[in-house]
């Protein structure tokens, strides 16, 4: 396990907390407390966690209100939620909004400590798998989402395809004929429209876009990416 991986244990009991900050650190995990919704909010605002343990029942802003809001933010961290109460449509209304396991109170230390390493396994076995790279470049093409280094850069649906197409086929040659077919399929579009596409993903992925380093023209036949 990574040190600097962080957890966020949110429960209004501090010895619940205690026992869970003491679960984490025994596994290699940094944890993080809150006392309540608002103050966990404010936290996943400033930091990433790894993995947050929620309890349900808090006041004001309960778990199932943090739960929703995260995914409604496309926030994909793992969440196992806490309840007092051994009541399946509790367990059941929180794993349909979003959370990924459960816990019931009271809990075995070694169990909890168990279920925290499985789903952060699986988040980042998910995470590296759904992801194309390039030096500095990391593309996720179920979400759609590129960043060069830690920025996030916006591309138009035309841009995501050609990035998705050339990351997974580094170091391939395609003409232009080949890209039209594959990104407009049997749309008619102007004869210089691969080259605009080209010239707007080279001015994001480029240090350099007059010198492209990936994508490299090659000369009276097309283009290739170049890790």
């Amino acid at each position: 396990m990574m040190a600097d991986q962080k957890i966020l244990i949110v429960d209004d009991d501090p010895a619940v907390c205690k026992v869970i900050s003491r679960v984490a650190s025994v596994n290699g995990f940094v944890p993080y407390s809150a006392e309540s919704g608002e103050e966990a909010l404010e936290l996943l605002n400033n930091e990433d966690f790894s993995l947050i343990v929620l309890d349900i029942w808090l006041a004001g802003i309960d778990g199932f209100e943090v739960v929703e809001r995260l995914r409604s933010e496309n926030k994909k961290v793992p969440i196992i939620i806490l309840s007092a109460n051994d009541v399946p449509h509790d367990m059941l209304y929180g794993l349909e909004i979003g959370a990924d396991d459960y816990v019931t109170k009271p809990f075995d230390p070694i169990f909890l400590g168990a279920k925290i390493k499985a789903l952060i396994r699986r988040d980042q076995h998910v995470h590296t798998a759904d992801m194309l790279t390039s030096e500095k470049i990391k593309y996720y093409p179920g979400t759609m989402r590129l960043f060069i280094g830690d920025e996030e850069i916006p591309l138009s649906t035309k841009e995501h395809a050609l990035l998705r197409l050339f990351l997974e086929n580094k170091g391939r040659v395609f003409t232009k004929e080949q890209l039209y077919e594959k990104i407009w399929g049997d749309t008619i579009v102007d004869e210089n429209a691969i080259m605009v596409y080209i010239s707007r993903l080279r001015s994001k992925l480029e240090a350099d876009p007059k010198n492209p380093r990936h994508i490299i023209t090659v000369w009276g036949v097309g283009y290739k990416f170049a890790d």
